[in-house]
């Protein structure tokens, strides 16, 4: 009998402790890993909130001997589309501060565009302006859109941004400046009004 009760003991400790234990563990769980918390703004440094203007020029390049727009990827009857319909361009395109490709660059337009309508040349735009310059130097603002590619004035919204622009929205406002024809290449114009802290 006596060895009985000794057997049994340590399996009844070890039940009533892991009872006792995971009772325990989702209140000390909650406590220290919440899901989710409401912060005050001036805990992350955030101040005022402002807005800010941005011109500079886009050129993407597809021709020649050093483009910064390539096709990735494409669908079967892309080449037999008239718009291009499922055509998958990545571009690094340089942002400058005028039209002339040879002007003072300030950042690069970094992401990919694709053919997204079967009806008008209408390109899903998912890129970041990233900025080299002055004190947005190492900034970014997130642009995701539908671009169509021959209406005078497109608009993209800004759906975020890091480095200075933690926080951003807005909008863009692209204009093509130039476009060739025969090269594909194009200068276009961007005007951003962006909302950050």
């Amino acid at each position: 009998m006596a060895e009985t009760f000794q057997k049994v003991t340590p399996i009844f400790v070890l039940i009533l402790f892991t009872i006792f234990t995971s009772s325990l563990i989702p209140a000390t769980a909650e406590k220290n890993h919440r899901f989710s918390r409401t912060l005050s703004p001036a805990k992350l440094g955030l101040k005022r909130e402002k807005l800010s203007h941005l011109h500079f020029y886009f050129h993407d390049i597809v021709a020649g001997r050093n483009p910064t727009a390539v096709r990735v990827a494409e669908a079967f009857m892309t080449n037999t589309s008239s718009t291009l319909f499922g055509a998958v361009v990545m571009m690094d395109d340089p942002l400058t501060v005028r039209p002339e490709p040879n002007s003072r660059m300030v950042g690069r337009a970094q992401g990919l565009y694709a053919s997204a309508s079967q009806t008008e040349l209408g390109l899903l735009m998912v890129l970041n302006f990233a900025f080299m310059e002055g004190k947005y130097n190492g900034s970014t603002l997130s642009v995701l859109g539908r671009n169509t590619v021959f209406s005078p004035v497109r608009e993209f919204p800004i759906i975020g941004g890091s480095g200075l622009f933690r926080f951003a929205r807005g909008y863009a406002h692209a204009r093509t400046h130039a476009f060739n024809l025969t090269s594909g290449d194009a200068v276009v114009e961007y005007n951003v009004y962006v909302f950050h802290y």
